[in-house]
């Protein structure tokens, strides 16, 4: 039986510091913050937690696939970056806007004993990762306002 938040993750001030953030996703817990001068640098930032979730998700997409082909891949390291850049830079974009756009530079280490083949198909399946599926696609985020609970006097 699933729990009745399953799927759903819940973000509040904890009160540790200006910008700390107490992230729960079903039964596990993170912390989120801005780095020093702003905040308190008690955990990694919105930023890193986005990279994260790619790299994480590349990673277990690329393992899932060389398990299920049996291949030699002892480890996957993926390295992740965000910047901003303009848009008329990006050679390999498909977009139409103009001034400046999300970069993501992803770089993936493969480390076992495969041939090129091997590497070539693992690369290509990272691209497939569901993650790395939803920031290439058009998202739309529904925000609504719920009624604010009383804070104890």
């Amino acid at each position: 039986m699933t729990s009745p938040n399953e799927g759903t993750v819940t973000v509040a001030e904890n009160g540790a510091g200006t910008y700390t953030q107490e992230i729960v996703a079903g039964n596990h817990r993170l912390v989120a913050d801005e780095p020093r001068p702003f905040g308190d640098d008690a955990g990694p930032t919105p930023y890193d937690l986005l990279l994260s979730a790619l790299g994480a998700c590349t990673s277990m997409t690329v393992r899932m696939y060389a398990n299920k082909k049996s291949w030699p891949l002892a480890q996957v390291r993926v390295s992740l970056r965000h910047s901003r850049i303009h848009a008329k830079d990006c050679a390999d974009c498909e977009t139409s806007a103009t001034g400046m756009i999300d970069h993501i530079d992803r770089d993936i280490e493969l480390i076992g004993d495969l041939d090129d083949d091997q590497r070539e198909k693992l690369l290509a399946i990272a691209e497939r990762c569901p993650v790395h599926r939803t920031l290439t696609s058009s998202v739309h985020v529904s925000t609504s306002l719920r009624p604010a609970n009383s804070l104890p006097a």
